[in-house]
């Protein structure tokens, strides 16, 4: 499972968060650290209705990325999803405009209706890897209309412990997925 983090000696095979943990999703890959100027750029496409940096952060992670994407035979992109009532105060959920970004890029389908909350949580950021467990607790529900293709891509902005992918995979290969894999604009450090 390895997630895409900077790996602080060469021949090791995962990163400290992934080595000291069993997550439902095979992999992933993120673009960049989580520091100046992308913490930035994310903040704005996030809280200040920089929207069209899906477009460029999109542009960015399929010239990366889309062999990597290619080579795992992703079939379907699945936003993270945002509770109803934090998009009507945002006006959009910033992982769904990348993974519609994202789409157009690499020309595999996006399924924004797939993985909904259920539930209203606190913002991840201010919590540990505990609360951020805790916090997560029945938060996520499945549309039980969709037809679960053998891999997927779940598309969010940051990756920071992997709480949130993490049970969003579970909810998936719950519902069919043989395999889940994640990429994100960026990644935490020092977790």
């Amino acid at each position: 499972m390895k997630c895409g983090k900077p790996l602080s000696r060469e021949e090791q095979e995962y990163c400290r968060d992934c080595g000291n943990r069993n997550y439902a999703f095979e992999q992933g890959r993120s673009l960049w650290l989580h520091v100046p100027p992308v913490s930035k750029a994310i903040y704005q496409f996030k809280f200040h209705n920089k929207r069209y940096y899906a477009e460029i952060f999109a542009r960015e992670l399929a010239h990366e990325y889309e062999g990597w994407i290619r080579d795992r035979g992703i079939e379907e992109l699945i936003p993270v999803p945002l509770h109803p009532s934090r998009r009507r105060m945002r006006g959009y959920n910033q992982a769904e405009l990348l993974a519609k970004e994202l789409s157009k890029e690499l020309q595999i389908p996006a399924a924004k209706n797939v993985v909904f909350r259920v539930r209203r949580t606190k913002p991840q950021k201010q919590l540990d890897d505990r609360g951020r467990e805790q916090n997560l607790q029945g938060a996520f529900g499945i549309s039980r209309q969709w037809k679960a293709p053998a891999s997927v891509l779940v598309v969010d902005d940051i990756y920071t412990t992997g709480s949130t992918i993490h049970k969003i995979s579970k909810l998936l290969i719950r519902a069919g997925v043989e395999k889940v894999y994640f990429l994100t604009i960026s990644i935490g450090q020092g977790l």
